[in-house]
Order: structure tokens, then sequence, then C-alpha cells
């Protein structure tokens, strides 16, 4: 069986450390699949049009990558992607335990199981809501978006 992992989130924006946990975690997959949890209460089909469209062009050159949208629990999109792993990425001791706790319970409802990849050093003040802030005020976010990509 191909081992296929599935990094679910709402990666709004997709930043470089999203990209660093996908491309580190390589090795261990045949496949990963990026999965954009949709939210109909916060988020345009639009604006998923434009993420999904961004990732993929990330990662283009990776046919090992696929970039896909889902509705509903992670676990039972993972069911459907043929995912037998989560993959996340973590930050911080503040993320570890929450991953941790979502690790646990995403187990007990379908035994999958959890990768953690830690993000680099130079990646761990990044995240997509610090990002996001930082666009709205109107400064240049490209240094935190992969391939230079906007939001």
């Amino acid at each position: 069986m191909p081992r296929v992992a599935l990094f679910a989130g709402s990666f709004h924006p997709f930043t470089i450390g999203h990209a660093s946990v996908v491309e580190r975690a390589l090795p261990l997959f045949d496949k990963i699949i990026i999965g954009i949890g949709i939210n109909a209460a916060k988020s345009a089909p639009d604006d998923i049009h434009d993420r999904l469209s961004a990732i993929r062009e990330v990662f283009a050159h990776e046919p090992r990558v696929e970039v896909a949208a889902y509705e509903g629990l992670t676990v039972d999109a993972a069911a459907g992607f043929g995912a037998r792993w989560l993959l996340r990425g973590v930050r911080s001791v503040k993320d570890f335990e929450y991953e941790r706790d979502l690790a646990d319970i995403n187990r007990k409802l379908s035994g999958l199981e959890t990768i953690i990849i830690y993000t680099l050093p130079e990646h761990a003040a990044i995240s997509s809501s610090v990002v996001r802030e930082l666009a709205a005020y109107g400064r240049d976010i490209t240094d935190f978006l992969p391939h230079k990509h906007t939001l």
C-alpha cells in the first residue's frame, strides 16, 4: 500500500513554514495531500480556489504532492483520500500540546497516527494569522510566502 499522508489546515495563507514541513516530510511518504479544510462560515469559494491554485503552483514540480479542499472532519477526509497518516507541523510547546491532544482524538476516532515535523527555527515565529495581520496593515509579506506569492 502506498504511504499517503494528509497535511490538513486552513493555510490562509500557505507560508514558507508550511512548505518546509511538506518538503521535509516527502522522504517519508509516497504522496502528501495538502488538504484545505473548508468552513463555509469563514471562507468564500473564490478564496479557497485562490489558495488551492497558489499551493499547487508551489509544488508544481513535485508529483508526489496533491492539493485538495475538503469539508467535514479531517479523519473522514483522510479516509476519502486514502491517507494512513496525518502530517502536522509544530512551532512551539504551545503547538505541541494542542497537536498532541488532537492526535489522541484523531487516533481514537479513526486509528490514524499523526506524524509531527518540527518547524525549522527560522520559521518558528511565522504563522498564517501573523502574516494575514501584516498584510492587513499593508506590510510586505513576500518573505513569509513560498515563491513570493501574495494573499
